[in-house]
């Protein structure tokens, strides 16, 4: 026999390898905002509120996001959305 041995050959597994550890790592660097609940949303919109980066607009019944300028009318999306916000600004920070 003059080639490889196609049982020996194990360049398929380590792509496959490969190829999940770099989804794991990708899984691990994301924030996950599906754990945001009622409680910490109000807890994280609060202490947003607390920091100026939300400002309540009681007549219109909206919060808005002032670094993106975004307004919201519901407490989780508002949350939900500033963690991402955050994750993207702080993933813009490490690459400069």
């Amino acid at each position: 026999m003059t080639g490889p041995d196609i049982l020996d050959d194990t360049t398929d597994d380590y792509e496959r390898l490969e190829t999940e550890l770099v989804a794991q790592d990708r899984d691990a660097a994301r924030v996950s905002t599906a754990d945001v609940d009622e409680r910490s949303a109000r807890r994280l919109v609060d202490e947003l509120i607390e920091d100026d980066v939300v400002t309540p607009i009681p007549d219109h019944r909206i919060l808005v996001h002032e670094p993106s300028s975004k307004p919201f009318d519901s407490i989780t999306q508002l949350a939900v959305f500033h963690r991402g916000w955050q994750a993207a600004t702080d993933a813009d920070a490490e690459d400069d």
